[in-house]
């Protein structure tokens, strides 16, 4: 019997019983390791998520082979970096924001492993990737009104039910840094990000280099409202100056540290 908590060899033999078998059930595969429904259920969501099988009402079926020959899209080198980064900040039991975002997206992968974590999010697709985690974080949602151009929620709702916490950090990407002004965004939706910031003892921004000094209209968070920034190590040293010269925290993750 492979031990409960050896999730890796667990998922590697689901995959195992699925080539033999053609198809796999919940309810079988929780009787087969001796674990609940919901431990694989989270196996088959993280095992699909990596383009390995397709879950069905009650299980999962192999991946059809026309769709293993596209391509997958994968998160750059860089944002990885960044994310592992942004999760050492992370203390045990912190509450945190994480907003919507691919940058911050690369985070949630590694969020499993903090214990006692709690976290707030606008984005339905955060929300989900937290869900499959083995061990999830305590989970809280904005609501509010949906915005289809950030895919996120947004609105004085959403406002309101952020300001009823308090947040150790806020972990927040941006289109652009103007090196002068702070963070930019082509969503005029501003409202929400800055009450974010408001509640958050320590807002940590992530991006990558090639944002910075990307001068986008729409002013995000002024850098008097930010402590750290994270980026890649390919930022220029004229910009890390500049950006260490306004009190902020620069933190430049090299890409070739393990992920």
């Amino acid at each position: 019997m492979i031990p409960k908590r050896n999730t890796p060899q667990r998922r590697h033999r689901i995959l195992a019983l699925l080539s033999e078998a053609g198809e796999v059930s919940v309810d079988n595969l929780a009787q087969h390791f001796h674990t609940s429904e919901v431990t694989i259920r989270k196996d088959l969501a993280a095992l699909e998520s990596n383009g390995l099988l397709l879950r069905r009402y009650g299980g999962a079926v192999p991946v059809p082979r026309e769709m293993i020959e596209e391509p997958v899209h994968k998160v750059s080198v860089h944002k990885q970096a960044i994310a592992q980064a942004a999760v050492k900040l992370i203390r045990e039991h912190a509450r945190i924001i994480l907003d919507s975002g691919s940058t911050t997206a690369a985070m949630i992968p590694q969020l499993g492993r903090q214990p006692g974590l709690v976290v707030m999010t606008n984005s339905l697709q955060v929300a989900t990737s937290l869900r499959e985690l083995e061990h999830e974080p305590v989970l809280l949602m904005t609501g509010g009104t949906w915005d289809p151009h950030s895919e996120s929620f947004q609105g004085q709702v959403a406002e309101q039910v952020l300001r009823s916490y308090d947040f150790d950090q806020l972990f927040i990407g941006a289109d652009g840094i103007d090196l002068e002004r702070g963070t930019t965004t082509f969503n005029e939706l501003l409202g929400l990000s800055r009450v974010m910031a408001q509640v958050s003892r320590e807002v940590i921004v992530l991006a990558e280099s090639d944002k910075i000094g990307r001068r986008i209209p729409n002013l995000e968070l002024p850098w008097s409202s930010v402590h750290v920034l994270i980026t890649d190590d390919r930022l220029a040293p004229e910009a890390r100056d500049h950006i260490r010269g306004l009190g902020v925290t620069l933190i430049c993750a090299p890409a070739t540290q393990e992920i």
